[in-house]
């Protein structure tokens, strides 16, 4: 037996020993066809910047402090 509740967003069935399950009705997938550059290849880019960007300081304050870590290590 299946029930649909609260506006289509919540499906309830019954087992076989008449316990109540409760799931959230998955959204319908849909891809954008106009979208060109997908948003992970743009975070990704980022991300690779902002690691370069990082590592190249990490290495300017080992050069002039000598601490892996100024002020820790």
């Amino acid at each position: 037996m299946y029930l649909l509740n609260l506006r289509g967003l919540i499906l309830i069935t019954n087992n076989e020993y008449g316990q109540q399950n409760i799931f959230a009705k998955e959204p319908t997938m849909y891809t954008d066809k106009d979208y060109t550059v997908p948003h992970n290849e743009r975070a990704e880019l980022l991300n690779g910047r902002l690691a370069m960007l990082g590592f190249v300081a990490a290495i300017g304050a080992y050069v002039f402090t000598g601490q892996i870590i100024p002020g820790v290590f």
